[in-house]
């Protein structure tokens, strides 16, 4: 059993039950907003419109990113329908391209155990497997990035014949491409830097005469142009916008509500490296020393992990997300750290991750039975969710110490497969137990109510909020009051797609209900007192923690 990798048998069950696992679990929990349900109604009116060109949200032009994520979408609503699975489908097929790149790339660059270990660390890793499984764009640029990285250090190695270095560098142009439309300019920009600081700290300058430029960049604007002109011909408005806004003053100026300490990340890399923090940082150590051969593969590894992180980290906006590009490398170090290391290094990541564990089944319960201001709906929703951070809890304890018995007794590859399976099941685990919390999110315990009122010519409001999953699950976009946020842009093209103010709202809500127009309403528990002061004709016709739905009629 110290010889998984040898067996092909073995190597193609692994992935079947790591593929069939992932693919199951996206259909099990409710699209959470806003991310979820924002990329989800993407694509359905995407869909439905016929458009493919210019994107929109709500109806309203959303020029914020670019199509790969909602093109995707909408090929798998038409497709298989709409639904949860359809919509996360393109994020878990991401995630699984990224695991078989990294175990691929392992095996031809380090060999077949760095290919086994460095794909079931990925699979295992807390942020890359969440990820997989949240409709959002993070996954969708790193399947993008690390096809990217990947298809790099296979075709750069020093064993490479000239066709697989040609085949490999375009399959890595096109991937940036891709990566492009998926979020933007970093798909170009962070290889690409990447690429120039491993030149100065590997001392590799003969690199740049073996990427294939001229057949690489006609690869690459052949991908990426296309959709940039045919949107800018449309909508004028799009280039400035998307390319000034949404890239350097995103990047250098605050304001977006989304800001965060410097060390914002280095406190979400901890848990998002898990099971493996307890060897990352001799992992990082290690790659920092040169090795022979003219490519340096574990110097562009820790080059790439580095700069995204400290990319990142300079920007004054952040979210999780973000750094999810790192954890394919960060795989491949540790799995290197993993072939070469002692015992005790590798019975430190199985204690680390039993002590978690332990501290998950003991800390949980006491930490509910607290005082605490939660209102009962975040009570309830926490006290839900406690079997399941338990079972992971246990998975990750039992785990750990089946994992220290199988060093103990020198079976190297199975304590990896230990500590790997632990955690891919305790991370399912605490996935599968926040549907509560994500129905509570959605509110889609409202939507039969909600569904008997309306009719084709009901009009649906949403006033001072938007409700992201539920445009999606209700299936038709809402007229928003007195909202802007994200849709600001594409409000000052199309005005005509809002009310602005909640006046002129009352006053259109209450002729329709003086005509016999029936119409309803989603709005927040505050604005409802306000409306009722004023003498606002309304019915409830639901509501719960978050939000009330009225009509008026």
């Amino acid at each position: 059993m110290n010889e998984l990798h040898g067996s092909r048998w073995f190597m193609w069950s692994l992935l079947a039950v790591f593929v069939i696992v992932t693919l199951y679990a996206l259909g099990i929990r409710t699209l959470v907003p806003p991310d979820e349900g924002r990329y989800a109604e993407m694509a359905r009116e995407m869909f439905t419109s016929g458009d493919w060109i210019t994107t929109r949200l709500n109806g309203i032009k959303y020029f914020e990113k670019p199509p790969l994520q909602t093109w995707m979408n909408a090929l798998t609503f038409a497709a298989f329908g709409l639904g949860e699975w359809q919509a996360r489908l393109w994020t878990g097929l991401c995630g699984i391209l990224g695991v078989c790149m990294t175990a691929l790339a392992g095996r031809k660059v380090f060999g077949p155990r760095v290919g086994l270990y460095a794909g079931m660390v990925l699979a295992s890793s807390l942020f890359w497997l969440a990820s997989g499984q949240i409709n959002s764009l993070d996954m969708g640029l790193s399947g993008m990035m690390t096809l990217t990285l990947m298809s790099l250090l296979i075709a750069q190695r020093d064993e490479a014949t000239a066709a697989e270095r040609r085949n490999w560098m375009l399959v890595c142009w096109g991937s940036m491409a891709l990566a492009v439309l998926a979020k933007g300019l970093i798909g170009l920009v962070l290889p690409g830097a990447t690429l120039i600081l491993y030149s100065l700290f590997a001392r590799d300058w003969r690199i740049w005469a073996r990427l294939h430029l001229l057949k690489g960049v006609l690869v690459f604007f052949a991908i990426a142009t296309p959709w940039f002109v045919l949107v800018a011909l449309r909508n004028p408005e799009q280039p400035y916008f998307f390319f000034v806004h949404e890239h350097f003053q995103r990047f250098l100026m605050k304001g977006h509500k989304r800001e965060g300490a410097w060390y914002y990340f280095l406190v979400l890399l901890i848990p998002g490296i898990m099971p493996w923090i307890g060897i990352l940082p001799q992992s990082l150590a290690a790659a920092a020393r040169r090795q022979s051969g003219a490519f340096q593969p574990r110097v562009m590894l820790l080059t790439w992990a580095v700069f995204i992180f400290c990319f990142f980290s300079y920007s004054t906006s952040k979210l999780p997300g973000y750094i999810v590009p790192v954890f394919p490398a960060l795989a491949l170090l540790v799995a290197l750290h993993l072939e070469n290391t002692s015992r005790q290094q590798r019975a430190w990541a199985a204690s680390i991750m039993a002590l978690l564990g332990a501290a998950l089944l003991i800390g949980m319960p006491l930490a509910l039975n607290l005082p605490t201001k939660r209102d009962e709906a975040n009570l309830i929703a926490l006290r839900g969710y406690l079997p399941w951070v338990l079972a992971a809890g246990f998975l990750m304890l039992s785990g750990g110490a089946l994992a220290l018995l199988h060093i103990r007794q020198m079976r190297r590859d199975m304590g990896v497969l230990t500590i790997a399976c632990a955690g891919f099941l305790a991370t399912h685990c605490i996935l599968a137990g926040s549907e509560l919390y994500g129905q509570n999110r959605a509110g889609t315990d409202l939507l039969p109510k909600i569904q008997a009122e309306l009719k084709p010519d009901t009009k649906l409001y949403s006033v001072g909020i938007y409700e992201q999953s539920l445009t999606y699950y209700l299936q038709r976009p809402m007229i928003l009051v007195d909202y802007w946020d994200e849709f600001t842009f594409g409000l000052k093209q199309q005005p005509e797609l809002s009310i602005p103010k909640v006046d002129d709202f009352i006053t259109q809500w209450t002729q329709d209900a003086v005509n016999g127009k029936h119409s309803v309403a989603v709005i927040s528990l505050d604005l409802y007192q306000h409306l009722k002061q004023r003498g606002v004709p309304m019915r409830v016709v639901a509501e719960d923690a978050r939000r009330m739905i009225i009509a008026n009629l």
